[in-house]
């Protein structure tokens, strides 16, 4: 690793060649009153950014590539936009995101081969991305950085024919996707489409291990030039997220060397970029599982696992092929996705599971003899919740990405081979907690009527200590193998993914069921005040797949236990059970193995995905006093890594707020 460039990105340095451009702000303006299609348009911009930036070579560098014209402007006015609104559902910002295009193709064919099957938005693109390049490789030689001219001299023109141009010509083609304006932007399965180059590499003599892991050091630096310029809900919110391991078509591991170096390499680093994912199963050999918490200990909050054996068979009853399945990879944050062909909108939208144990609370609960009429009405309200949310969906429309176009094996102007929408539940712990305490205190025990539960959580248990107490800390909790509040969980899940089956969206997708909470874990807690499980109003849900914050568990075996109980692949849109463990538990010479164990059997109890974040309270809290002092503290948001001094408040406290675990 160069210290050298490692400071002078992390110091910011580099901002020092950035600028906005003036002669670009009235674009859109210009481009409406040409009366542009948004095909011309887009490929204009795209076009006239690239002329725009300007060759730079930071200190040390072996990849190349950054951001200096900083501002993109909009290719719609104002005017324009409500009226596009007024006709469409418009997701978010309206461009392509979360996709995971074929790099391996475009890297192994080059872009003058993609050119001739290419429209004529994307030739304009091509040539224009050739154009920087050539500027760069001409400033290369310039400046006697010889290497790395012959490199851009044969990258993006032509094929990769090595590790090193494979790695060029990968970040000539990320860069420019997000210039041209698509988010959360995947970098896939890295380590298959990639490893041909090193193994090659290596057989020659050209690299070995130690050569080969300076240099992914160098490409992962990449990651972090630009990462504050690309939209997201907090900075680190940007979907640079790479996925190693895990099966390969037939079947096989196909964890390789390549997985292993970027490990090292992330370790090394200590950044946020890229996030990493490890795909695992129930015949990943135990030494993946170490190398994986050696990245743990890190306090990097990843890698986070993805379990094989329960996604890819979960994909394939929703309709995809066994060998997409395979392939599969994860979106910005968790979502499955397949790379090349896959158009899904893993993140569409969210179901509150506590809103609606909420609403069946005031409404029916005083009308009902029996929990099991209480249940009844409880799945009958996420049944309508769902409808409701699938609903509100139709004629949708993204800006065209021609670019994104040529890096894609379908036309995704028009969307992909599959075009299934994504639902996150959020709360659940929050709801299967809510349950188990009603049908305890109200129907089985009854010593507490319908009445005193409804007006304590109205109130906010202002005057009923006794029953906040009770509801709170005696409760059965999700996360302590307590079938009471685990199965309500299950059911829940259930009632959420039959209620999406047979929908069929408006482009031709199904609806997937998911565990994820995303920024919900805030938003959805906000939507209703106090819950029949003893949360208090204001406070926040568990993030994703994870329990309450203020349960008391026996511990995290205890906590596996509970959350492998739901069939968990049949919400297989994605999100992890996430964990926080003492930072003080990796001081033990044993602590590795442990937790490596530890991640196995999650695995093997039949788990879909798990998050684990390494924590130090105290420095967390030193940090929100003296943030100058921790710049580079890193910690896991809900399905990214963000540096903890430059999280919002209400961030910050949930990960403070959050139960720590040993093993």
């Amino acid at each position: 690793m160069s210290k050298i460039l490692r400071d002078f990105i992390t110091s910011k340095q580099h901002h020092a060649y950035r600028k906005e451009v003036s002669e670009i702000k009235n674009m859109a303006e210009e481009f409406s009153a040409s009366g542009l299609s948004p095909k011309e348009r887009m490929t204009r911009r795209l076009v006239k950014m690239l002329s725009l930036q300007m060759p730079v070579f930071l200190p040390d560098e072996k990849i190349c590539f950054m951001r200096t014209a900083t501002n993109i402007p909009d290719v719609f006015t104002e005017a324009e936009w409500a009226e596009i609104k007024e006709k469409h559902y418009i997701h978010e910002l309206g461009y392509m995101s979360n996709l995971s295009p074929d790099y391996e193709s475009v890297i192994a064919e080059g872009l003058l081969a993609k050119r001739e099957t290419a429209d004529e938005y994307g030739k304009r693109a091509i040539d224009a991305i050739i154009d920087l390049a050539d500027r760069y490789q001409a400033e290369a030689e310039k400046q006697g950085k010889t290497e790395l001219a012959a490199v851009l001299k044969r990258v993006p023109r032509y094929g990769a024919t090595g590790f090193y141009e494979a790695l060029q010509f990968f970040r000539i083609i990320h860069f420019t996707l997000w210039l041209e304006g698509n988010y959360h932007i995947t970098v896939g399965r890295f380590d298959q489409y990639i490893y041909p180059y090193l193994k090659a590499d290596m057989d020659k003599g050209v690299l070995n291990e130690e050569t080969a892991l300076e240099l992914l050091e160098d490409f992962f630096l990449s990651f972090n030039k630009d990462s504050d310029l690309y939209p997201g809900v907090q900075q680190g919110d940007n979907g640079q997220s790479m996925v190693l391991g895990g099966m390969d078509k037939y079947g096989n591991n196909a964890f390789n060397l390549l997985s292993s170096l970027c490990l090292k390499a992330s370790a090394n680093l200590l950044l946020i970029d890229p996030k990493i994912n490890l795909r695992v199963n129930k015949n990943t050999p135990l030494e993946v599982y170490e190398e994986g918490s050696k990245l743990t200990k890190a306090g990097l909050g990843f890698p986070q696992y993805s379990n094989d054996d329960v996604v890819i068979e979960g994909l394939t009853k929703l309709g995809y092929s066994l060998e997409d399945a395979r392939d599969y990879v994860v979106a910005a944050c968790w979502e499955f996705i397949v790379p090349k062909v896959g158009a899904d909108v893993a993140n569409i939208g969210a179901l509150n599971f506590p809103k609606v144990i909420d609403t069946c609370l005031h409404r029916d609960l005083k009308n009902c003899n029996t929990y099991e009429e209480f249940e009844a009405k409880v799945k009958a309200e996420v049944k309508n919740t769902a409808d409701g949310i699938c609903k509100g969906f139709d004629n949708m429309w993204f800006v065209p990405s021609p670019f994104m176009n040529v890096m894609m094996d379908c036309d995704i102007y028009n969307g992909g081979k599959y075009n299934n929408f994504g639902i996150h539940g959020t709360g659940v712990a929050t709801a299967s907690d809510s349950l188990a305490a009603i049908e305890k205190y109200v129907f089985v025990h009854k010593t507490v009527t319908a009445d005193e539960l409804i007006n304590a959580v109205d109130s906010n248990f202002e005057n009923n200590a006794e029953l906040l107490h009770l509801l709170r800390f005696e409760a059965p909790k999700m996360g302590n193998n307590d079938d009471r509040s685990d199965l309500k969980a299950k059911m829940l899940l259930d009632t959420f993914a039959d209620s999406l089956k047979g929908k069929t969206n408006e482009r031709g997708g199904i609806y997937r069921a998911g565990t994820g909470s995303a920024m919900y874990y805030l938003w959805h807690a906000d939507e209703i005040g106090a819950s029949p499980d003893g949360r208090r109003k204001g406070e926040p849900f568990g993030t994703n797949f994870s329990a309450s914050l203020f349960a008391k568990l026996n511990g995290p075996i205890s906590v596996i236990q509970s959350f492998t109980k739901p069939n968990l692949q049949s919400v297989i849109n994605g999100g992890p059970l996430t964990l926080e463990f003492a930072s003080s538990m990796f001081e033990g010479e044993d602590s590795i193995k442990k937790l490596s164990a530890f991640v196995k059997a999650f695995v093997d109890m039949g788990g879909h995905q798990m998050q684990l974040n390494a924590v130090n309270t105290e420095k967390l809290k030193d940090a929100q006093l003296h943030p100058e002092k921790h710049q580079q503290l890193v910690v896991r948001i809900w399905g990214w890594s963000a540096y903890f001094v430059e999280l919002d408040p209400e961030y910050q406290d949930h990960v403070l707020r959050r139960q720590q675990y040993t093993v």
